[in-house]
């Protein structure tokens, strides 16, 4: 399998050369060249398939003739330790928990398969690489954690000061070992602009071997799609058309999912329920791509003003309008509206959302106005302890601390801070 720059399909790379580098030399996102559909007994026996030979199955041709089927076994094995309920709290609405991993947030699978593949690939080799990644939230710890520890991998993640929780900071400063935090004076699009620019500043390529484990890099991205799965075998017994509402931010978690819809998942409909950000939903109305400057909000994960994964989706749909909006709705709901949200579900249900989660319900309800009779799944992004403040102020009440982020509380936060590129680029070269 290869995979292509989005700008250039005559620039391509096998899955090794594309995780190491982790975007294309033209600055395009690389993007597997065929996506091959499973067969139908597939999806007819789903629920005789247990998890790992779920996401076996439909990872294996991507990674064809780099990572040998042992290998990949393996690292599903050690990616895949945790549980993916879904989680019933209405009448045809359940919520797809995704926070049952090691830092309790949605990225942990994308992280750890992508540490495990690089672990891999790093085997032998002399040459130490630089994973360099921005947060707007939950990547950091997750990626932090799955990194930690991986022999020839150094890590530098980037974060936006003041702009995410208290346990997400913690959850990324507090690691030590091949662990770096830079606390960026600025915004997550700042954070990834700078990103984005060292990639592409041949005075440190041309010395360090870089890079990113955002949604950009395909094995931190493909592997999303296995949990849409592991969904659809929960629901496929409702005998309902199923329709996913996505929290969504940088737009690499709904994408995945639609690649999972490409290998055949039968679901006909996604919902990217996004906060104030609204540039997808503007793009789904008007049908003009206008990146605007993020603004931030209780469900800071999600606040980015250029989703860089929303090219990867419009070329899924081979930049069909009509055939996009035949596949995706898009809407867009406010802090105020979040509250509410997560009030109505905490006194209906007794279910304690996250804020994130909260846009996810949000966007779910606003589709099933038009489209009752389907059965619709919301993805809760992270646990609600993530967002305690939030959560408290909103619900006055506080969700138990659960072990995995009651062993980071304690730690002492080691960052540094840095407010223009060239603080990051400086440390890059002397590191």
């Amino acid at each position: 399998m290869k995979f292509y720059s989005l700008n250039n399909q005559n620039i391509q790379a096998s899955f090794k050369e594309a995780v190491i580098a982790g975007i294309a030399p033209d600055k395009g996102l690389y993007f597997p060249e065929r996506i091959d559909p499973l067969p139908k007994e597939f999806f007819d026996n789903i629920t005789s398939l247990s998890n790992h030979e779920i996401a076996f199955r439909a990872i294996q041709q991507f990674v064809e003739g780099e990572i040998p089927d042992a290998v990949l076994k393996e690292i599903i094995q050690n990616v895949l330790d945790f549980d993916f309920p879904v989680v019933e709290i209405e009448d045809n609405i359940a919520t797809l928990e995704l926070f049952h991993g090691p830092t309790m947030a949605f990225k942990d699978v994308g992280a750890r398969f992508m540490a495990n593949c690089l672990g891999y690939f790093s085997l032998g080799e002399k040459n130490e690489v630089a994973v360099l990644v921005a947060t707007s939230g939950d990547t950091g710890g997750a990626v932090a954690n799955g990194f930690l520890g991986v022999e020839g991998v150094n890590v530098v993640i980037l974060y936006p000061s003041g702009k995410v929780s208290d346990i997400q900071e913690k959850q990324l400063t507090t690691l030590g070992q091949n662990i770096v935090a830079m606390e960026v004076n600025g915004t997550f699009d700042d954070c990834q602009r700078m990103v984005k620019t060292a990639f592409l500043d041949i005075e440190i390529t041309s010395q360090k071997k870089l890079t990113s484990a955002n949604s950009i890099n395909i094995a931190r991205w493909l592997p999303q799609l296995f949990y849409f799965l592991f969904a659809y075998k929960q629901a496929k017994s409702k005998g309902k058309e199923i329709v996913f509402s996505v929290p969504s931010g940088n737009f690499g978690n709904i994408c995945a999912g639609m690649v999972a819809q490409k290998l055949g998942m039968p679901v006909n409909q996604f919902v990217a329920a996004t906060n104030a950000n609204k540039v997808v939903p503007n793009f789904m109305e008007k049908g003009v791509y206008e990146p605007m400057p993020s603004v931030a909000t209780i469900s800071n994960a999600m606040d980015v003003g250029d989703p860089s994964n929303f090219v990867r989706i419009r070329h899924l749909y081979q930049d069909n309008f009509s055939s996009l909006k035949d596949n995706l709705s898009s809407y867009s709901f406010s802090d105020a509206e979040t509250k509410s949200a997560m009030k109505a579900i905490h006194s209906k249900t007794r279910y304690v959302a996250d804020p994130h989660g909260a846009v996810g319900y949000l966007g779910l309800k606003e589709h099933q106005k038009s489209h009752p009779n389907t059965y619709g799944i919301f993805l809760e992004t992270a646990h609600p302890v993530k967002f305690l403040d939030v959560v408290e102020e909103t619900l006055e009440l506080s969700p138990e601390i659960p072990p995995q982020i009651q062993k980071v509380m304690g730690k002492e936060k080691k960052s540094n801070k840095i407010s223009t590129y060239e603080e990051l680029k400086s440390y890059l070269l002397g590191s």
